[in-house]
């Protein structure tokens, strides 16, 4: 499993509101997809690069992601 702390070290951090183009987003969409197969949220990778969860999301999606459904797997909670 990957861990904020090595996603940090490999990951292009890019500043919010700026334009993320060519390698430097190939890059950003490789790190993130890789993390979150690793069971990262979306939301903790858009807080981890400083950028908003739509924004996270969408590359999740260009990167080819499959997203899993919200709120994680029901069957593993307790009492179901």
């Amino acid at each position: 499993m990957i861990t904020l702390r090595d996603m940090a070290e490999e990951t292009v951090m890019v500043g919010k509101g700026r334009k993320v183009t060519g390698t430097e987003r190939d890059k950003l969409a490789s790190d993130l997809k890789k993390a979150y197969a690793s069971g990262v949220s979306i939301r903790t990778l858009a807080e981890s690069t400083g950028r908003s969860y739509g924004f996270t999301r969408g590359i999740l999606l260009e990167a080819g992601a499959v997203l899993r459904s919200p709120g994680g797997d029901a069957r593993s909670q307790p009492g179901t």
